[in-house]
């Protein structure tokens, strides 16, 4: 309280003196004192009944100056003195001690038990002055005057008194199922209470007065209750006396919320117990039964299990034993009963950073309150803003904790906000004061002592809290190592018992006599204390260790009370998940609006495709004596390469953190059972479209460089599913590592191994024997995007230019036939003319190897159409010496007549080929032709799918032999998809499929397959069994 207000409140007590001429008691002289020495220390106590007795001595002489005649002059002139005063004290006051100054002055007035008519307008201006209401105002003055009869609103009384409200005609059924009467005060029993304490509420700003009407001895907060005089209570206040039960703040207050809350909730825990697995640490057995409008605090050192017990209360981790209910609802078990009962705001934030406050509220809601319409939730939101302090700064973005848009307490505000919204009946919130200021920390505790005060049941973890914190809670709960509960009850008598256990001197003295501070941190201080060795110096060994403080628990704390449950009620709540859809829209728009608002990210991502596009076209582009030719350009397949290597690499940098910074909000949407299906489906219809609009901005610019015309849709649908595969493995790496910086070190073990088995910097031929094949594509190849992305493209590029594409066919059926009778036949024939040799130089060493790989090429060309006609020779027998010579003869003529048709084939084939060119010459002219060729066609490109820089034109592998020219226009041998690089066809149980669209389906193939793994989270499963695999061998 600020001078000028202590200044004012005793002008006000020395102007209120001199509206009688009567001498100023020592009784009223007693009620300045008290109230100035709850505000100051004794010095300024002292220094400021000294002004009041100047003042009082002033306004005396002042008063001599009127005659009575002039008597309504003065009252006019102390009136005008009044509410400049209280103008003053209004713009520094806040209403609760605005309360408790009115309260101070009746007493003032009434200290003679006699209230003039102009002392009642004295104060009745006052009490409007300060924006009291008439009703409080006559409810306090008749709890100063003792005439709690004439108070209307019996529902903001109760009486703590040793009779039983009950008669016992009546009895205690009676009194439980009796139907409430209107206005009927409540009633707390103590025994051995002489007289009654009258308890007022002052309903507008929830302050609690109290008036002892009695003879007994009491102590408020270890000062004397002295009968009749009015005493404001604080949170945490204890009234204690030596013959009667302690009366705390908590049961005062849990009276009055009875009637308040609708439905009162009872939050019962039987034998509960967790344990990690291989692990000692958990939370040991232990039962509660608490209930709705208190605020329970959690204390304890790091890693006690705070935050495991939150856990386990709220549902996430499942019990090894016992059972938590509320209102007799199992929490595991009736989950459907439960939706929108229970709220949890962890310790870690669960905001987006990029949205405003109020969109992240908003969206929120949305999540929250599907049958809602649009003014209803912007209603609510609104409302919750203005509730909590922040409506002024709704328009302002969140930001991070490092770069900060608003306030440490304001974003801890916000995060309860997005759980308050659903107005849960039991929250608990882990740790709300970490890394806030001292008043910020204040500021978010008293919200939560809000909450309690509207009837919910608010479970708080915190470490160290502050005095003025620690009085809030309304019980107290201390953890120790290991997840021992060791001790439950009243915050203010905690620290008493820990220094009654201890033996400490002043055990009885649980706060400062002079300030009324207590000092919690006390508690951990004599629970951790550490045992002192003969030379003075701490050692690490506890005095009492977790398990001991946990037995002297049960021994002396009171059993927790059995209440019975009332199952089947539970409080209504308006929380209501929309459907699947719904959701994919809400986090879709979400999602959106997050990416929009960072203009960095936006220009980063979206300026990166083309800008790469540029670089790697420039740079590819070749130029023959300074003019560039694309039919020349022999960096064109290395460009193509680097487009799929450039859109993998963005795919996967645009989506790795996609995930992990979400994983606090996933945890707390997955607590309120919202669709990881709609939210990974929002994920990926976002990425997606982002990634089509970076494959088209980067085609569009590497194209229009290096002058690559009519492939612009092939390109793109490729580059798109390239970087959608990206997107998909970003997202299960995302998904599953726990840190964003092993996810960056994580992508070159990706890129990697695509740059290098993608078919184009290292040749599959090429490749260590162990993982290489000859015949077909290795299968590591087969696992990697790149070999699938780039074969489709450069395939794509070579068979459909507009200018081969019109030979394309004739040119395919050529190379087959000349290969087969020029290579494949030819190499047959000398293959028998060894055979022919081995056996009459009579060798059988390799004879039997040479026979099968002939009888294997013979049976499969001898399938050919065009030469079904022919008959097939004998196959050639080893065992059968007598027909041996015979047989292979007779395959040697069966060659040379295949080969006769392979050739008319492949002129027939040539001669079409020819004939196309030539209309095409006829209908374009010579030059156009020529120039098409050059603008379309590539030379480097088709050298390497014709495979011209492989000089063996045919190898023999495992038993067969294998084509090795003119690769793409090669006849697909397997019949499950596979075959050689560049091969411009696959085959899928007999059926032919153009290789674009086959690579085409197998990349969407690949797409899907990772997508199911992400809705199952399989990466990140198989990652934990690995790391529990490891804990059991630790642990053995």
């Amino acid at each position: 309280m600020s001078e000028s207000i202590i200044n004012a409140l005793v002008h006000l007590f020395s102007i209120v003196s001199n509206f009688t001429d009567a001498t100023i008691s020592d009784k009223a002289r007693e009620i300045v004192h008290n109230f100035l020495k709850k505000q100051l220390n004794s010095q300024q106590t002292q220094e400021y009944l000294k002004l009041f007795e100047n003042y009082l001595d002033f306004y005396q002489r002042d008063n001599e100056k009127f005659t009575s005649e002039k008597g309504r002059k003065r009252g006019a002139l102390s009136a005008v003195k009044v509410l400049k005063i209280c103008n003053q004290i209004n713009k520094n006051l806040h209403q609760r001690d605005k309360f408790i100054v009115l309260l101070r002055l009746i007493e003032f007035v009434n200290e003679d038990d006699i209230i003039t008519d102009s002392e009642l307008d004295f104060v009745s201006t006052v009490a409007e002055s300060f924006n009291i209401l008439e009703s409080e105002f006559v409810q306090i003055k008749s709890l100063v005057t003792n005439d709690i009869a004439s108070i209307k609103e019996k529902e903001s009384i109760l009486i703590i008194s040793s009779v039983d409200a009950v008669s016992d005609s009546d009895g205690a059924w009676f009194d439980e199922n009796k139907p409430l009467k209107e206005y009927e005060h409540k009633y707390l029993k103590n025994e051995n209470l002489d007289g009654q304490i009258v308890v007022l509420r002052m309903k507008s700003d929830e302050v609690y007065f109290f008036n002892y009407i009695g003879n007994s001895i009491l102590y408020l907060q270890g000062h004397n209750i002295i009968p009749n005089s009015g005493y404001v209570l604080d949170h945490g206040s204890i009234i204690k006396g030596p013959k009667i039960s302690p009366i705390y703040y908590s049961d005062i207050i849990g009276k009055f919320l009875q009637s308040k809350t609708k439905q009162s909730i009872q939050f019962k825990a039987d034998e509960i117990s967790f344990r990690f697995k291989n692990s000692k640490n958990g939370i040991q057995t232990f039962s509660f039964s608490e209930e709705s409008g208190q605020m329970i605090g959690i204390m304890g050192g790091s890693g006690v299990g705070k935050s495991t017990l939150l856990s386990v209360l709220n549902g996430k981790l499942s019990l090894d034993s016992g059972k938590v209910s509320i209102n007799g609802f199992d929490i595991s078990s009736d989950k459907d009963e439960l939706k929108g009962v229970i709220g949890y705001v962890p310790q870690d934030d669960l905001l987006i950073e990029e949205l405003t406050v109020y969109q992240n509220l908003y969206y929120n809601a949305r999540l929250c309150f599907s049958h809602f319409t649009k003014k209803q939730i912007i209603e609510t939101v609104d409302k919750v803003l203005r509730d909590l302090d922040l409506f002024d700064i709704k328009g302002l973005k969140v930001g991070s904790p490092l770069k900060k848009y608003i306030s440490g307490g304001q974003r801890k505000r916000l995060n309860i906000a997005l759980e308050l919204i659903r107005e849960p009946s039991v929250l608990f919130i882990d740790e709300p004061t970490s890394g806030l200021s001292s008043t910020d920390s204040e500021m978010v505790m008293l919200l939560l002592r809000q909450q309690a005060t509207k009837g919910r049941l608010v479970i708080v973890n915190i470490h160290q809290p502050s005095s003025d914190i620690y009085k809030l809670f309304d019980k107290l709960w201390v953890m120790d190592k290991h997840g021992f509960l060791i001790y439950k009850g009243n915050p203010i008598d905690a620290i008493t018992y820990f220094k009654k256990i201890t033996e400490h001197i002043n055990a009885e003295e649980n706060e400062c006599p002079v300030c009324g501070n207590v000092n919690p941190e006390q508690i951990l201080e004599i629970v951790e204390a550490k045992v002192i060795d003969e030379y003075g110096k701490y050692t690490r060994i506890r005095k009492k260790t977790s398990e001991e403080w946990f037995n002297i628990s049960k021994e002396l704390l009171p059993p927790t009370r059995e209440k019975k449950e009332k199952p089947g009620n539970l409080p209504k709540n308006q929380f209501s998940i929309p459907s699947l859809g719904k959701q994919f829209e809400i986090f879709t728009i979400r999602n959106i609006l997050s990416k929009l608002t960072n203009r960095q990210y936006l220009l980063i991502n979206f300026l990166e495709a083309p800008i790469l596009a540029l670089i790697l076209a420039f740079f590819t582009k070749y130029l023959v004596d300074g003019e560039y030719i694309f039919a020349e350009n022999k960096n064109l397949p290395v460009y193509l390469f680097m487009s799929i290597v450039v859109l993998l690499f963005i795919g996967l940098t645009v989506s790795a953190q996609e995930i992990i910074r979400d994983r606090n909000i996933l945890e707390r949407e997955s607590f309120l059972e919202l669709s990881h299906f709609s939210y990974i489906n929002s994920k990926i219809a976002v990425l997606f479209i982002m990634s089509a609009i970076q494959a088209l901005s980067f085609i569009i610019i590497g194209n229009w460089v290096l002058e690559i015309k009519g492939m612009m849709f092939s390109y793109w649908m490729i580059l798109f599913a390239t970087a959608a595969m990206s997107n998909l493995i970003g997202l299960n790496i995302s998904s599953a590592i726990n840190s964003i910086v092993n996810i960056y070190i994580l992508i070159p073990f990706i890129l990697v191994p695509q740059l290098l088995l993608g078919g184009a910097m290292v040749s599959f031929d090429d490749l260590h024997d162990s993982i290489s094949s000859k015949k077909y594509v290795p299968l590591i190849g087969d696992l990697m995007v790149s070999r699938w992305a780039y074969e489709a493209i450069a395939v794509e590029q070579f068979k459909n230019n507009k200018f081969e594409k019109i030979f394309f066919e004739d040119e395919k059926e050529r190379s087959r036939n000349v290969y087969k009778s020029a290579y494949l036949v030819t190499d047959l024939k000398t293959r028998l003319d060894r055979v022919l040799m081995l056996i009459k130089k009579n060798k059988t060493e390799g004879l039997e190897q040479q026979i099968e790989l002939i009888n294997h090429e013979i049976k499969k060309i001898s399938k050919h159409e065009s030469i079904k006609d022919i008959p097939e020779p004998i196959m050639l027998d080893i065992n059968n010496q007598d027909l041996l010579v015979e047989s292979t003869n007779e395959t040697i003529i069966y060659l040379d007549s295949i080969k006769k048709v392979f050739n008319k084939l492949s002129i027939k084939a040539g001669n079409s080929r020819d004939l196309k060119f030539n209309e095409l010459i006829e209908y374009i002219g010579q030059d156009a032709a020529f120039k098409m060729r050059l603008d379309y066609y590539n030379n480097r490109l088709a050298d390497m799918v014709l495979n011209k820089m492989q000089l063996k034109k045919i190898i023999k592998e495992d038993g067969e032999l294998i084509q090795k020219k003119d690769l793409v226009f090669m006849e697909a041998s397997s019949n499950i998809g596979r075959a050689q690089f560049y091969s411009s066809e696959k085959k899928i149980m007999g059926y032919t499929f153009d290789t674009f669209w086959f690579n085409l389906l197998v990349i969407w193939l690949g797409i899907f397959m990772l997508y199911i793994s992400l809705l199952g989270d399989w990466l990140k499963k198989i990652l934990t069994y690995f790391d529990n695999m490891k804990l059991r061998r630790k642990s053995k």
